[in-house]
């Protein structure tokens, strides 16, 4: 069982987030963003970077907050937080899964977790940089634990730990320790490390070797219970808690600004402002809104701006082509390539009998490949199966529209496309660009979103020739 930590979800959910630390502004009138949505950013010369969850994309920003630079990837499905890592981007997804680019864009490597789902935070001057894992706050797997394992731990450059710091909080439910120790992380100047509960009123500063410096409570709450289990709705799984710190971060200013909650259900939030000396809030502020955007510079200036106006600069660019171009073969072992669907708006879907968002989404692809023309839509639904008898077998169980194209994958697709996870589509223009990436299934809303987008596309495409 896990649960999954995110804005605008219920009971297990509500929030996520954190991390990074930030390198001096080499302009003292420049701006670093610490913060962009519900996630903190990290500086990589003179650029900020930030996740941008809601469009599958990183965005970075110079110094007057102007938008620079987006990347989009496969591998981006939902990413939630970024840190700097010797000049490069380690960006963790939702699912605790990691990989680190380059500020160009191009996919470095992967990152291996030594929790079930990692949150990092990087820093260091003068020196290698320092590299620390929290248990993520994005996505908590309900495991128990005794206490053995450490609150953080540190990772050496390519991501292996090397030793375990400070004691975790074991809570009467141990299945639920997970949730309790899960945090915002970052790294001070000094190598000193601060770590901020999500569900608890804390906030702690350790030593390399683990110790606590201070803690810092910010007041939220009188009586602070541990997270626990809720009665059962359905199948649902609840767990009552209360959402208290959302992503801490170092400003430019040697500061550390804690991004929190002022509601139990972080509907509200509030900016506070510590000494990393003493771990006194020196500023309070209240943001009263769901998401924000923060930017500091080095003389502790604070700006607090709308995330959608920030994200409303990004300019609209040019569509790239769907690489590599694949030729596969179909059920019957006709070879079929992604150039024979030139002309026409299509939809490439990747898929798998045993993934069981694809069963319930599959129905509705059937559906959709039904109600456009065949000269102006089609769709590639590429099975990732390894076994082809559990493929055929789907097929026959689901029953796809005659001339459905069912192409074989072999479970090859994965290592070609690097997507996160299944169902991934994709779709492309009529001259084999991609117009929009769909990551897993959301239901009848998306499909009634993908409608629009096609019949957009095809009534855009006849204007231009008439």
């Amino acid at each position: 069982m896990r649960g999954l930590l995110g804005a605008g979800r219920p009971v297990v959910a509500v929030a996520l987030l954190t991390m990074t630390a930030c390198r001096p502004d080499s302009a003292p009138s420049g701006f670093t963003l610490i913060f962009l949505g519900r996630s903190p950013a990290a500086r990589v010369g003179p650029l900020s970077w930030a996740p941008d969850p809601d469009h599958s994309r990183l965005v970075s920003f110079d110094s007057a907050l102007h938008v620079v630079r987006t990347i989009a990837d496969p591998r981006l499905a939902t990413p939630m937080a970024v840190a700097a890592l010797h000049g490069r981007l380690l960006v963790t997804e939702r699912t605790g899964e990691a990989v680190v680019f380059d500020t160009a864009g191009k996919p470095v490597r992967e990152w291996e977790s030594p929790f079930p789902a990692s949150l990092y935070a990087t820093g260091g001057r003068g020196r290698a940089d320092q590299i620390v894992a929290a248990r993520s706050p994005y996505m908590v797997q309900f495991v128990g634990e005794d206490g053995s394992q450490p609150l953080l731990w540190l990772l050496d450059t390519l991501g292996r730990p090397t030793h375990g710091l400070g004691v975790i909080h074991v809570p009467e439910v141990v299945y639920l320790a997970q949730l309790a120790n899960a945090g915002a992380v970052a790294l001070g100047q000094d190598g000193s490390i601060y770590f901020a509960p999500l569900v608890r009123d804390e906030i702690l500063k350790l030593d390399a070797n683990g110790a606590t410096v201070w803690r810092t409570q910010r007041g939220l709450f009188r009586a602070e219970p541990d997270p626990h289990f809720l009665p059962p709705k359905g199948r649902e799984m609840r767990v009552a808690h209360a959402l208290v710190n959302i992503a801490v971060s170092v400003g430019p200013d040697g500061r550390l600004y804690a991004l929190g909650a002022e509601d139990s259900a972080a509907t509200r939030l509030r900016l506070d402002v510590l000494d990393p000396a003493s771990g006194r809030i020196v500023t309070t502020r209240a943001l009263g809104t769901r998401a924000t955007a923060v930017a500091v510079n080095r003389r502790g200036q604070i700006r607090v701006l709308d995330p959608d106006r920030l994200l409303a600069q990004i300019p609209t660019r040019g569509r790239e082509l769907l690489t590599p171009a694949f030729a596969l073969p179909d059920l019957s072992g006709k070879p079929v390539r992604l150039e024979d669907y030139r002309g026409k708006v299509t939809l490439v879907n990747f898929w798998a009998s045993w993934c069981a968002p694809c069963r319930e989404e599959f129905p509705h692809m059937a559906e959709l490949y039904s109600e456009f023309r065949r000269a102006d839509f089609d769709i590639a639904a590429i099975s990732d199966d390894v076994s082809g008898s559990k493929m055929r077998a789907f097929v026959a169980e689901f029953r796809p529209p005659p001339l459905f194209p069912i192409l074989v994958g072999r479970g090859n697709m994965k290592a070609v496309y690097h997507y996160r996870g299944l169902p991934y589509s994709v779709l492309l223009d009529k001259q084999g660009r991609i117009i929009e990436r769909i990551f897993g299934f959301g239901g009848e809303a998306e499909f009634h979103h993908l409608r629009d987008i096609i019949a957009r596309e095809l009534d855009a495409d006849t204007a231009a020739h008439r």
